[in-house]
């Protein structure tokens, strides 16, 4: 179904994110039934874990997904990264990269707490990568009603549910003084709070899920979101989806040295300052978060 040409060409792909797009639309219906309390579908039943809450949402909704995908492309060739069936191994021991070619990165329910908070900011998100790099991406925000893919090099579209498709692109905004950022409500420590204290850019929103904030990005509500790991970290299903709808549509998510994410590597963690824009002015706030962390430290 799906083969590389060479220079960044695959056949198939469309085909393969058309299903993707099918399997997004129907894990955010299961998604919603939970989030509105249906009676056929149970309690929740929260459990709090280590690396932030689970509840069944999240369970049923990652199964749904598996089995879907599998059913459409096995798992010989393909293989399946998600937060639910990722084992986290002892500390200083990393689990060893997947060895498919090709690597489906899911997390069935990006936002769990807000999910549990009924912010509404949650989604989910289902990237596939190819050579640690993601190739196809579809992050839904249910409570939206709305679906954003993208293809590498074939930019990036938000779907409805009637299938009406249009293609969006992140702002022209290009001084930093005038940038928006979008910024958790949790997750913030002193650290963080000292960058946005120091930053030029001085307008903030607060969003849940890091699918939705890129996606607010790509709507051109906001323009920037940062990622300052300190004890924990974001994991490769967290940005593997948004990362590719949010350069598809014109921006940039790097390291803080400009450096590309690369995923599958056997460390799920994405350590360190992530910086995702609207690309304009990209360069300028990396070396500007890097000066004002440096003054921190010193």
């Amino acid at each position: 179904m799906l083969k590389y040409l060479g220079k960044d060409q695959f056949e198939g792909l469309e085909e393969v994110l058309a299903i993707a797009r099918s399997v997004g639309w129907g894990a955010a219906d299961i998604l919603r039934s939970y989030y509105r309390g249906e009676s056929d579908r149970g309690d929740l039943n929260i459990q709090e874990k280590k690396e932030g809450p689970v509840t069944a949402a999240d369970l049923v909704t990652n199964q749904y997904i598996l089995d879907n995908l599998q059913a459409s492309f096995g798992t010989q060739d393909f293989g399946y990264l998600t937060e639910e069936t990722y084992k986290f191994q002892s500390k200083g021991v990393l689990s060893p990269p997947l060895s498919q070619e090709w690597i489906w990165i899911i997390d069935p329910l990006d936002g769990t707490r807000d999910f549990i908070e009924q912010t509404g900011e949650y989604a989910v998100q289902i990237a596939l990568v190819y050579q640690h790099r993601p190739i196809a991406a579809v992050v839904v925000w249910p409570e939206a009603e709305k679906l954003y893919y993208a293809l590498k090099g074939g930019g990036t579209f938000v779907e409805t549910r009637q299938g009406n498709a249009t293609p969006v692109t992140v702002s022209q905004r290009q001084n930093l003084e005038d940038l928006s950022l979008v910024v958790s409500r949790t997750h913030r420590d002193e650290r963080f709070n000292y960058l946005l204290q120091h930053l030029p850019c001085k307008n903030q929103q607060y969003v849940g899920s890091v699918g939705c904030k890129i996606a607010t990005i790509i709507e051109q509500r906001a323009d920037v979101y940062i990622s300052l790991s300190s004890k924990s970290a974001p994991k490769d299903w967290d940005i593997a989806a948004p990362e590719l709808i949010l350069t598809e549509a014109g921006g940039k998510f790097t390291y803080l040295d400009g450096s590309p994410l690369n995923y599958n590597r056997g460390d799920v963690n994405q350590w360190g300052c992530l910086i995702a824009s609207n690309g304009h002015c990209h360069e300028q706030l990396c070396n500007q978060t890097k000066e004002i962390l440096e003054q921190l430290e010193s």
